[in-house]
């Protein structure tokens, strides 16, 4: 088989090693009939993945429609790989928001972010390739 051009599928359990591993990933939501993907920073909780906002269009998007998908990428030597998420997202509140609030959440731009999102995941798969050259 040539990784380079059918590369291979990464099993469940790699890809919620991957997702663990990194800090940074991108959400992709509805939001009334336009399709946004936007980066940001998360944590992985369990097997759900959270991650902190500001009221405005991520926080309208999720709570008009749960449907999301959350996607890192990365590359090592001479591989590249990505881990695809699908599940639903909510805004967490009482005693789930407080807890969010103490973990390990990082944030790369000074920015007041006090509202706590979790994805529940429904369903992850990824793949890697042999990068060209």
């Amino acid at each position: 088989m040539d990784d380079r051009s059918t590369g291979r599928e990464l099993p469940e359990a790699e890809c919620w090693v991957r997702l663990r591993g990194e800090e940074f990933g991108r959400l992709g939501y509805h939001l009334v009939d336009e399709v946004h993907i936007v980066p940001l920073n998360y944590v992985v909780d369990g097997e759900r993945i959270v991650l902190r906002t500001t009221p405005g269009s991520k926080l309208l998007g999720v709570e008009m429609s749960s449907d999301v998908a959350f996607e890192i990428d990365g590359q090592a030597g001479d591989r590249v790989w990505s881990v695809l998420a699908r599940g639903q997202a909510h805004r967490l509140e009482g005693a789930d928001a407080r807890a969010a609030d103490e973990l390990p959440l990082p944030a790369w731009i000074e920015t007041e972010r006090y509202v706590n999102i979790a994805i529940q995941v429904t369903e992850l798969t990824g793949r890697e390739f042999l990068r060209r050259g």
